[in-house]
């Protein structure tokens, strides 16, 4: 990494400090989630790139009639490179919702520091990211330093709620292109050692199985949803595992999970045999197992059980999505955080998948890979959310580091 960068974003830490606390005390919550959307944390952050000395950004509102505004706006900064690549930083501008406040300890828009820390909503989940993204480029354009690639910082709308109005909305503007290195940095570690190049596939599927209710005294008068539910998720279970036993040691865990998870309550009483019981499965799947395979078995499953019991199951997916392709461990992207990582940290990073999903998926589906890579707490979406300071300066260190200023 260059040196005078590296000098410069550490003399400018209480600079991101002070850059963050002001994020997070501009909530950006969803419409749909009550909030009214991203377009005041936007208009500041135009100014804050400003002050900076970096290009103006680009503005590509997604029209939302539901949010400040009528948009979901998008900003994209844009730094000229020695070559014709390009270094995508891409984090979000949305946040969750506060939740519960009589968790907080403080008000989750009114950020404090304290132990090396900056509390509140957003913090960790994106304002760290989106920051030491910003400064990481400043550093090179406030010292006169072009990197070999451009640099291009994309901070969008609506992650949260599924990168409609975000990411997906600038790959239909045709901002990337097949060859951009691009580096979603919004999920990590507190070691900062892991960079995530794959997901699973995602199944979560809901069954209701109808029997017949009746007194507990008569159940032969009767046909106990409750037995059956529990037949049919040990059968499940038992089938899934045994049709797709495939190992890819890139994920941790290796394999695809089937997991039995929520029971919904059924009777009120000890004294009633439940007509109705439902329950739900979440599966996380590995990137060769195709989802209609993992359907065909649920079917089958289903028809043995009503078959053997007389019940009747109806099934629901609640997510369904099918795994992007993997970012190749040999592309650019990947050697470029690796080598920068190992600068920084003094290791090697690992290099694998996890259970699915994140936005970065929206990238590999169209031929872009992407990595997605932060050393953070894990407190997102938590009450007393924080973001470290210190993983804040590492993080823009590391983005320094890959676009090798000169």
């Amino acid at each position: 990494m260059n040196k005078t960068m590296e000098l410069w974003i550490r003399e400018h830490e209480k600079d991101m400090v002070e850059s963050l606390c002001e994020l997070v005390k501009i909530p950006a919550v969803s419409p749909r989630d009550g909030g009214k959307g991203e377009l005041a944390k936007a208009e500041w952050l135009t100014g804050l790139v400003g002050r900076l000395g970096l290009p103006a950004p680009e503005r590509f509102d997604a029209p939302d009639p539901a949010a400040q505004g009528g948009v979901r706006p998008n900003l994209v900064v844009r730094i000229p490179g020695r070559t014709s690549l390009r270094t995508w930083f891409v984090s979000h501008l949305d946040v969750v919702p506060e939740g519960d406040r009589s968790l907080w300890e403080t008000d989750p828009f009114q950020p404090f520091v304290k132990e090396g820390r900056v509390y509140g909503r957003g913090s960790n989940d994106n304002g760290q990211e989106l920051i030491a993204s910003l400064y990481a480029a400043a550093a090179a354009k406030q010292l006169g330093l072009t990197p070999e690639t451009e640099i291009g910082l994309a901070f969008v709308a609506d992650e949260e709620l599924g990168s409609a109005y975000g990411i997906s909305h600038l790959l239909k503007e045709k901002i990337f292109r097949r060859d951009d290195l691009v580096v979603v940095p919004d999920g990590g570690n507190d070691k900062g050692d892991f960079v995530e190049v794959a997901e699973k596939s995602v199944l979560w599927i809901q069954f209701t199985i109808e029997g017949k209710q009746v007194h507990a005294s008569r159940p032969d008068l009767g046909n106990n949803a409750c037995r059956a539910a529990n037949l049919f998720s040990v059968d499940l279970d038992e089938a899934l595992h045994k049709a797709f036993p495939e190992s890819v040691f890139l994920f941790e865990p290796p394999c695809s999970t089937f997991e039995p998870t929520r029971r919904f309550a059924n009777v009120a009483n000890v004294n009633t045999i439940p007509g109705k019981e439902t329950l739900a499965f979440d599966c996380r799947i590995l990137p060769q197992v195709r989802l209609e395979e993992v359907e065909s078995v649920i079917r089958d499953v289903q028809r043995a059980v009503e078959k053997r019991t007389g019940v009747k199951i109806r099934s629901e997916n609640v997510q369904r999505a099918e795994a992007a392709p993997v970012t190749p461990t040999d592309s650019p992207v990947v050697g470029r955080i690796r080598d920068s990582i190992r600068e920084v940290y003094g290791f090697e990073p690992r290099i694998g998948g996890v259970g699915g999903g994140t936005c970065a998926a929206h990238f590999r589906a169209e031929g872009i890979p992407a990595v997605v890579w932060a050393q953070e707490a894990d407190t997102a979406h938590m009450p007393n959310e924080y973001a470290v300071i210190e993983h804040m300066v590492n993080e823009a260190l590391v983005f320094a580091g890959m676009v090798k200023a000169e």
